[in-house]
């Protein structure tokens, strides 16, 4: 049987529906039926408030400050802002070609939704499996990222305080404290979602302006107050001074790992796409707004802060990782006065956790009852009372906790967090804009509403070149004299993601894991009363 051009489920037929009635509620659920899905969740979002979110999954002033460390060893100041501006900007292509392909199939399934329905029949089971995998584990990862992240800085910023002999609050603390802390921030970041979702929105816009008063006040306080002087121009913009031992090159591509993470959110808010009122125009133009508000953030914070840093090597070998505080600490010359200039960021941090939370339990969730994980009957059920998915939402926390406590083992855990979760967020992304561009030639853009003809084409190619790189460049350790305490174990966590989901895929999903209800199948094909769509697709793959 010759592959069909375009599926059953034709774009362009899907996007004259969805588009022509997708300007209300009503609209968007009938576009979601047209998708193959009943609606199960509260539209309680608008324009607006979609943009809020994607900002406090980035939270970018807080996703900055916990992953400091790393650009700072990649190269220092010329690594820290630089870095972010060519990141942004590639991350920038990546939102594009994202938002092209959303607008043609906005469902919580996102991006593993896209690749299913964008391959070829042959392989579209496999690489949809490969995909939702990728991205389901990834916000998984993120989300540890961000609250270990939190709980990390947390205890950075007690030890400001210190005795006279000058040791911190926390130097004598162990393992075991910052995994209570962790684990206080990971019920809290779940609890709320879970019982006060219908506030989120109200969260969300507090978070923006909750962002802004924090920046401005510690930009003023830090340039103002400089106890220890301030850098030059000429420093901030133009000094590069690696700590890792790598060849200059690539220490400047390692120290990336800072501006990975802050926009690695990217694509998550695609899974709120059943819970927002206008997802087909909606969701594009957020993802890549964002962006751009996140670029202009992220400078208005870290230029000031560049300015007032002490000594790079000292601020490199810290043992907490979480050079930030001592920065503030140094430029303000008061423990209660740099705990309070804190403040703002470790706020950020938990409402990022509880927005990471919200995104990864939906995007669980719609993987789920597409039937691609264990036990997939009990995470694809919806709390009707608190119009939740509640237990996709535990799933989660659960792995999240568990996962945590490789700290005993290795204080180095959170690179490992932090890195598996940038390039499995990475990959995931890659694989509906690589199917879009190199199988099915952009065809399907066209039917949407955010197609960005040539300089989409552009967009694509970066996105990909992109990926290319992610996957090698943050699997390595971040210093080439590794040890224990320096080893990158995001390639264990990675590699362990990849064969439980190949196992599992081996044991389980070749039998019967079927992909979406839209799944393509030929109408015109003759297959036997009563199949299931796992023969079917397989009758057709044959």
């Amino acid at each position: 049987m010759s592959t069909p051009k375009d599926t059953p489920w034709a774009p362009a037929t899907l996007n004259e529906s969805a588009i022509e009635t997708g300007s209300d509620k009503d609209g968007a659920n009938a576009a979601l039926e047209h998708l193959g899905y009943t609606p199960e969740l509260s539209r309680n979002r608008s324009t607006w408030n979609v943009v809020f979110m994607s900002f406090i999954l980035a939270s970018v002033p807080y996703g900055l400050s916990t992953t400091y460390t790393y650009a700072l060893a990649g190269g220092g100041p010329t690594n820290i802002i630089w870095g972010w501006v060519l990141v942004s900007l590639i991350i920038l292509c990546v939102a594009a070609s994202l938002a092209e392909i959303t607008s043609v199939f906005p469902t919580a399934g996102g991006v593993y939704y896209q690749t299913f329905v964008l391959s070829p029949i042959w392989c579209r089971r496999i690489s949809s499996w490969v995909c939702g995998w990728a991205y389901v584990t990834g916000q998984i990862m993120i989300t540890l990222a961000v609250n270990f992240g939190s709980a990390q800085f947390f205890i950075a910023c007690l030890n400001v305080f210190e005795d006279e002999n000058g040791v911190g609050l926390t130097d004598s603390w162990e393992a075991w404290h910052t995994y209570v802390i962790f684990l206080a921030i990971t019920l809290v970041s779940h609890a709320i979602p879970a019982f006060g979702n219908r506030w989120l929105p109200w969260l969300e816009s507090f978070a923006i302006f909750w962002t802004l008063a924090g920046v401005v006040a510690i930009d003023i306080c830090l340039l103002v107050i400089a106890k220890n002087g301030r850098r030059s121009a000429k420093w901030v913009f133009g000094h590069f001074e690696p700590q890792t031992g790598w060849p200059d090159g690539w220490s400047f591509c390692i120290g990336l790992l800072q501006a990975a993470y802050a926009t690695s959110s990217t694509g998550m808010i695609i899974t709120m796409c059943e819970e927002v009122r206008q997802p087909a125009l909606q969701v594009p133009k957020a993802m890549v707004g964002t962006i751009v508000i996140n670029l202009i953030a992220g400078l208005i914070f870290l230029v000031p802060v560049c300015f007032v840093m002490p000594d790079l090597a000292e601020l490199a070998a810290l043992a907490s990782g979480q050079p930030v505080p001592s920065i503030f600490k140094s430029a303000i010359g008061n423990s209660v006065g740099t705990f309070l200039l804190l403040l703002p960021l470790i706020i950020l941090g938990l409402i990022c956790g509880i927005g990471c939370v919200t995104a990864t339990s939906r995007c669980t969730w719609a993987f789920a009852r597409d039937g691609a994980i264990p036990g997939s009957r009990w995470w694809r059920t919806v709390n009707k009372k608190l119009d939740v998915p509640l237990n996709s939402m535990m799933l989660g926390m659960v792995i999240e906790l568990l996962i945590g406590l490789i700290y005993f083992g290795s204080s180095a855990a959170y690179n490992a967090f932090s890195g598996v979760g940038v390039i499995l967020l990475t990959l995931s992304y890659a694989c509906p804009i690589a199917v879009s561009l190199l199988l099915r030639r952009r065809e399907d853009i066209k039917h949407g509403s955010f197609d960005l003809g040539a300089l989409g084409l552009f967009c694509n190619i970066v996105a990909l070149a992109w990926t290319v790189l992610v996957i090698p460049l943050f699997n390595f350790p971040s210093y080439m004299s590794v040890t224990l305490e320096t080893m990158n174990y995001a390639c264990v966590v990675f590699v362990g993601i990849i064969v439980i989901s190949a196992v599992w895929y081996w044991i389980w999903g070749y039998k019967n894991y079927a992909g979406p209800p839209t799944d393509a199948i030929d109408p015109e094909a003759d297959h036997p009363a009563g199949s299931s769509p796992v023969q079917v697709a397989k009758d057709i793959q044959r």
